[in-house]
């Protein structure tokens, strides 16, 4: 039996951290019934083209949806009057239901806390919103760049000193649906002792508020904190004679003892914390690198066991036997051929998590739920 088997959870989310939410806990085992909206699936079928796409075309783009993975999906206006009865028979069913509308747009539909709650008063209610339920942002729109910039983030994220940066990859979005995640499981563990449900307020602008946690550890008084950039000879990025990056963490005294020794820099080892020294350093480390191809670096360093990994790209690290082996990079068989996804990042040695299905065409499961529920189309 999976870890979650037996929870059924509706999901009313629509942007990453919502659906990332939902998809960890339905690799876990729980039931999870997308609701998805008619005008949605057409506005986004018009702005990718997919409405021009036969419908085995379309079924295969919606198989490489990894977010969409073990879940099932009702086609459902939840504005509309007539999906009220089957809504309401989901909410009386459901365990877990999320959401990612603005605050107050649930509640204008029907299908805020409260209402939910009067239904089912042992629901867990989990809203995901950019700046949470609460406070003068509340109604403020936005996306993970957004969510950043208000939390502090983004202002330590980049080289340039000058200039902020985009990270490049959805850490705000990420960050939120682990926590949501984490709420929802905490809220299961004490609905056993009280026999109640709650609301999960989750805020990406709050998840946000962990990447800026260090810096204000390290740094009581923030206007000694150094700026954006990086300050340290003993981490880097470097290209190599081929033109391929390699990246070096040896922070600590006895891994930067062996990589100055590998480099052919042995002086340099104590000289690890001298600013003066940095570029000089940076220098040298640059010059070395380049000098000689990817492979023979790592042979190099495998050989000194210092810290280092080949920047690897997407296809490289889905091609990498040690992904493949801890199952993070898989095939997920669908009708037209198999998709490659990642697999599950939680490992559980009792309770595993389910077998990949891939998704189906939005609405694929409509009919059957609306059966379980006992409603009519």
């Amino acid at each position: 039996m999976s870890a979650l088997a037996g929870l059924r959870v509706l999901d009313f989310s629509k942007f990453l951290p919502g659906p990332y939410c939902t998809w960890l806990l339905g690799d876990l085992g729980a039931d999870v019934i997308r609701v998805e909206h008619p005008r949605e699936i057409a506005k986004q079928a018009q702005v990718f083209g997919w409405d021009k796409l036969p419908e085995a075309q379309r079924a295969r783009i919606r198989a490489n949806d990894i977010f969409a993975r073990n879940k099932r999906s009702m086609l459902l206006d939840p504005g509309a009057g007539t999906s009220r009865p089957a809504i309401e028979a989901l909410i009386r069913r459901t365990d877990i239901l999320v959401e990612d509308y603005r605050p107050g747009v649930m509640a204008g539909m029907g299908y805020g806390y409260a209402e939910a709650a009067a239904i089912n008063p042992a629901l867990i209610y989990c809203s995901v919103t950019l700046c949470g339920q609460t406070g003068p942002n509340r109604d403020k729109p936005g996306h993970d760049p957004i969510a950043l910039a208000v939390a502090g983030a983004l202002s330590r994220i980049g080289e340039d000193p000058a200039q902020p940066g985009f990270p490049g990859v959805p850490v705000a979005d990420l960050l939120s649906g682990s926590n949501a995640v984490i709420g929802i499981l905490a809220a299961v563990i004490a609905r056993g002792r009280t026999g109640r449900g709650q609301q999960i307020d989750i805020a990406m602008s709050d998840s946000a508020m962990a990447l800026i946690a260090s810096t204000l550890s390290r740094n009581p008084d923030l206007s000694q904190a150094p700026p954006r950039g990086r300050h340290r000879a003993d981490i880097g990025i470097y290209t190599t004679a081929d033109g391929r990056h390699i990246v070096t963490t040896d922070m600590e005294p006895r891994y930067w003892q062996r990589f100055c020794a590998a480099m052919g820099c042995p002086d340099y080892a104590p000289l690890q914390n001298d600013a003066l020294r940095r570029a000089e350093i940076r220098g040298y480390l640059e010059t070395a690198f380049a000098a000689r191809p990817l492979a023979e670096w790592l042979v190099i360093l495998t050989d000194a066991d210092t810290q280092f990994a080949p920047i690897s790209s997407i296809e490289e690290a889905l091609a990498d036997p040690h992904n493949i082996a801890r199952g993070m990079s898989i095939e997920v068989p669908t009708d037209s051929g198999p998709v490659r996804q990642i697999g599950s990042p939680i490992n559980m040695s009792d309770t595993p998590a389910v077998t990949p299905r891939a998704a189906r065409l939005a609405g694929a499961d409509t009919d059957t739920i609306l059966q379980e529920l006992g409603t009519t189309e």
